[in-house]
């Protein structure tokens, strides 16, 4: 009998939607323990390759411990999560000349406590900096690295820094949400409360590959062709020093907020037009670009979430997937037509966002450029920000029963892209980060660029 996967693109979307989760639960043989890996995971394989001390594709997690620590406890409860994760003890390697996730059944999670008590925090704030740029091994491991930087018996700073490969901002909000519970079950000694995983991340890489295999994948890969054939322009952004022959991925990056009081009036015109203020936002920047360019035509990544199901939402893992957001400025738009431009751009995208960027790569065959990133150069994130949480009980903390955790805000090392533009959402205002290739630009020029964006939105 044929798989049933094959036949996920001649069925209703409730009947793909119960197929889908049925290949989800389908678990990869336990007797083998190398996996294939998704197509995300294989560009940032190929990306590490090119590249392996990069620190573009580090992702780094450091807060406050406003509680007392319990040292043992905590290293249980990072080494409870990486059992529960089996992609946090993954390396890749080569298989058939193509990478694949090599699990291991047992990995002793990478903790180090360090005597930071005679340090000043700008010494410590210089030694997180050298923690989000160290690089990782993908093919030895391990893809998940844990300081804790000892100021005092009650002042901890705690450091997380993971590779892309295996996670996404999504993931690391689940990694220190479940981090909390793990640590207080082995404080309290009861059960960790946290309800069994549906799959795990090799299931969904098995997935996306039955997926690709069916009718459906063609009707995906029919839209990008319509809205990306042809010959495709560079975004030419003005720059501090010419451009490097071979793509770098140096970076730094830099924070504006908005008040809540333009944050207001943005998500009253965004309600008024009947979209979001994703939208909104990416409209006004694409505009700016186009002031920066002089050009028309402007195509911007975005990474989407890729958890549309329910499944997923749960599982840690490297999920996103960029897809291409093209807009044309000819003819000189008003900014509400532009708007519906982008917004009927932005909703096309969302429905066919399953097709994996590498594979949209290697069917366009664009023209190739190595001192440019495929498609697109410039970036476009949102990104909501967890709401405060309450910090329970002045005994719980101060005797370490809870895990009280106060983010630092540290800052995106590496630049993947020339410029990536995140807009962060909170309960009352809209923080944005300029993360920029330094090779090319200097931090001024994006003071500046930020302060154009602030102007713009007013």
């Amino acid at each position: 009998m044929s798989d049933p996967s094959n036949r996920i693109g001649d069925l209703s979307p409730e009947a793909k939607r119960a197929l889908l989760g049925h290949l989800l639960q389908k678990k990869a043989s336990a007797s083998n323990s190398l996996f294939p890996a998704s197509y995300g995971q294989r560009a940032l394989w190929f990306l590490w390759q090119l590249a392996p001390q990069s620190a573009a594709y580090n992702i780094l997690y450091s807060a406050r411990i406003r509680s007392g620590v319990d040292l043992a406890a905590l290293r249980r409860a990072f080494q409870a999560l990486a059992d529960r994760h089996p992609i946090l003890r993954t390396t890749y390697t080569r298989s058939l000349g193509k990478p694949v996730q090599q699990i291991h059944e047992q990995h002793q999670v990478h903790f180090e406590e360090v005597d930071a008590s005679a340090w000043t925090w700008d010494y410590l704030n210089a030694r997180l900096f050298e923690e989000a740029d160290r690089p990782f091994d993908l093919e030895r491991g391990p893809v998940l690295r844990v300081k804790l930087f000892a100021r005092s018996p009650q002042a901890h700073v705690l450091v997380i820094t993971i590779h892309h490969i295996a996670v996404d901002f999504w993931s690391l909000d689940l990694i220190v949400n479940e981090l909390k519970t793990f640590y207080a079950a082995d404080k309290t000694g009861a059960p960790a409360l946290l309800p069994p995983l549906p799959a795990q991340y090799a299931d969904y890489a098995h997935w996306q590959s039955q997926m690709l295999e069916a009718p459906e994948a063609e009707r995906l890969w029919s839209y990008w062709q319509k809205q990306l054939g042809g010959e495709l322009p560079a975004l030419n952004l003005p720059t501090d020093r010419p451009r490097p022959p071979v793509q770098t991925y140096h970076g730094a990056s830099h924070n504006i907020a908005l008040s809540e009081g333009l944050t207001a009036r943005l998500r009253a015109l965004a309600k008024a037009e009947g979209t979001t203020l994703y939208v909104l936002l990416l409209a006004a920047f694409k505009a700016l670009l186009h002031r920066y360019t002089a050009q028309d035509d402007i195509l911007i990544g975005s990474p989407l979430a890729g958890r549309s199901r329910a499944e997923l939402s749960r599982i840690v893992g490297y999920f996103i997937n960029p897809v291409v957001l093209r807009s044309h400025l000819s003819g000189d738009p008003t900014f509400k037509t532009f708007l519906g431009q982008v917004r009927g751009t932005v909703l096309g995208a969302l429905e066919h966002e399953d097709f994996p960027f590498p594979l949209l790569v290697e069917r366009l065959q664009p023209k190739r450029d190595a001192s440019r990133s495929p498609l697109f150069q410039v970036a476009f994130i949102w990104d909501k920000l967890p709401q405060p949480e309450e910090p329970g009980e002045p005994a719980a903390r101060q005797d370490g029963r809870m895990l009280d955790l106060e983010p630092i805000a540290v800052g995106q090392r590496g630049a993947p892209f020339d410029l990536t533009l995140t807009v962060a959402e909170g309960s009352g205002s809209l923080t944005a980060s300029f993360q920029y290739n330094t090779d090319l630009f200097d931090a001024e020029r994006i003071v500046r660029m930020s302060g154009h964006l602030r102007t713009l939105l007013e």
